[in-house]
């Protein structure tokens, strides 16, 4: 794995699009011991397994950018792919690398920031997985689309990208997220340094953790920008463990958030 230091940067010293909570949560040990546990019951892991089920059914490299445990890739690889795991957190590709070891599958860990994966040769991969809103991990639109651009570099021609986010308008669906939501507009007209849909939070012990929540046509231009196809958009109904019904009626504001499936061009 590339060397990567764990030493407390300074802000200005932080990786480009990583914040001070990411790089905290990175760090947390006791994050990654417990995530399969904390997560057992997250109904989204099951239907987005599903979807990747359906679009990755040819096995070959599969590089999954924000694996966390591996809850995604380990299931493709029991299947016959070959995995990449790509995470900035260490103790996170550890816990992959021990469940890897302990069933014989054959999967490889990069330690890595989205925003800077030089390490990974161009189109050299057969499917991408970002999911469980990694992308909105990152904060800033230039260094998201940077992200983007890697994913589309490393893919091979006609590979297939699954890609998770969240919805920012899903706020005006209860009264705390209008409320929210109201004083973010002000905030963000006011303020140079934050984009429409970023939010912190306390997580876990990480006391400002960052996400960013996206509008469908934001991330309908970065996804092609970066040169994709779209071959499937679903957006998620509030517990995420289905398609939101009726998505003609206000879908864009409805949705919990969206799976995209796209192809590199």
């Amino acid at each position: 794995m590339p060397h990567v230091s764990n030493a407390s940067p300074a802000r200005w010293q932080l990786p480009p699009g990583v914040t001070r909570g990411l790089w905290d949560y990175a760090r947390a040990g006791h994050i990654a011991d417990d995530y399969d546990e904390f997560f057992a019951y997250n109904r989204l892991f099951d239907f987005d397994e599903a979807v990747l089920a359906r679009h990755l059914s040819a096995p070959g490299l599969v590089a999954d950018l924000g694996c966390g445990t591996g809850r995604a890739l380990v299931p493709l690889v029991r299947r016959g792919f070959r995995g990449l795991a790509v995470d900035l957190s260490l103790p996170m590709l550890r816990v992959v690398a021990e469940k890897c070891r302990e069933e014989g599958l054959a999967v490889d860990c990069l330690r890595a920031n989205l925003v800077d994966l030089d390490a990974v040769q161009d189109a050299s991969v057969d499917g991408a997985l970002c999911l469980f809103s990694t992308l909105g991990m990152i904060r800033g639109s230039a260094h998201r689309r940077r992200a983007m651009a890697h994913m589309r570099r490393i893919l091979k021609p006609g590979g297939v990208l699954v890609l998770h986010v969240h919805n920012l308008w899903f706020n005006l669906t209860d009264t705390a997220g209008r409320w929210w939501l109201a004083g973010h507009l002000l905030r963000v007209a006011l303020r140079r340094d934050l984009e429409a849909g970023d939010r912190f939070f306390p997580y876990r012990g990480i006391a400002n953790m960052y996400l960013h929540t996206f509008r469908m046509g934001e991330l309908t231009r970065l996804v092609r920008g970066a040169g994709f196809r779209i071959l499937e958009t679903i957006p998620l109904a509030r517990r995420r463990d289905q398609p939101l019904r009726r998505p003609w009626l206000a879908g864009r504001f409805r949705a919990n958030g969206w799976i995209v499936v796209c192809a590199a061009e």
